[in-house]
């Protein structure tokens, strides 16, 4: 007889991360939101969701995003726990560089094509 499949449920519903709240402080975050944890950050007093956040941005920055597809929890939670951690300037958190500053496409082409005689000579 086989073992009973296993469930990948969270033991601990995951708005318990953020103490029940489902609204962040600022409405400024996005999921491309960049998040940048200092050298080394002081846990002290933090939730074990915090903390992992922090030694998760130990390496480098991460969108908000990709932090939460790697703590395995729902954006608006981690949406929530970003902005607690920016109230308490434990991370800083900037905004997506916007579209209508992003090159345009047309003169990404032409720098490509450039590239690509320039290496065929």
């Amino acid at each position: 007889m086989s073992p009973p499949p296993r469930d990948h449920r969270r033991l601990v519903p995951a708005y318990l991360a953020t103490t029940g709240r489902a609204v962040p402080t600022r409405n400024t975050l996005d999921r491309l939101t960049v998040l940048h944890a200092p050298a080394d950050p002081s846990t002290d007093g933090l939730r074990p969701e915090g903390r992992r956040l922090l030694e998760l941005l130990q390496p480098g920055s991460l969108s908000l995003a990709e932090a939460a597809a790697h703590l395995r929890l729902p954006l608006s939670v981690v949406k929530v726990l970003v902005a607690d951690l920016v109230d308490a300037g434990r991370l800083s958190a900037r905004a997506p560089v916007p579209e209508a500053e992003l090159p345009e496409r047309q003169i990404l082409e032409k720098v490509l094509d450039g590239l690509r005689t320039f290496k065929s000579t």
